[in-house]
């Protein structure tokens, strides 16, 4: 009975309803897609950032974004323009491999303007 229980609990972790991420504090960006995070430094994104990736990422990518093995560790991606084109294409993709889900897509969950937020947020601990 235990182990069942402790089976279903297993299970549960990755069954969860990503929370709305409020950025109308900030500048809209419209709906065609950037390619280069307009949010970086900005202090208020960075601050929403810090607070959207608590409730959406962090059950995978860890606290602080220090991964404890379930995901990658976000604080490794290159900074600048080439780590907002690997995060935004994860991040609005997802990854799939052998038919199994590593990361839901969350475009159309996500606002462009959180996803840019949490990629402010990431920048700022950020290592090489």
């Amino acid at each position: 009975m235990a182990l069942t229980l402790a089976a279903s609990a297993v299970l549960a972790h990755g069954d969860v309803v990503p929370q709305a991420v409020d950025t109308s504090t900030l500048k809209p960006l419209g709906s065609e897609w950037l390619t280069k995070n307009p949010y970086l430094g900005d202090k208020e994104a960075i601050r929403i950032g810090d607070s959207a990736f608590n409730q959406n990422c962090a059950r995978c990518h860890g606290l602080g974004a220090v991964s404890g093995g379930i995901a990658p560790d976000l604080r490794y991606l290159p900074a600048g323009q080439e780590g907002d084109e690997i995060f935004m294409q994860r991040i609005r993709k997802g990854a799939t491999r052998d038919g199994r889900v590593y990361m839901p897509p969350f475009e159309g969950i996500l606002s462009q303007e959180a996803m840019w937020t949490i990629r402010a947020w990431l920048e700022t601990v950020r290592e090489d």
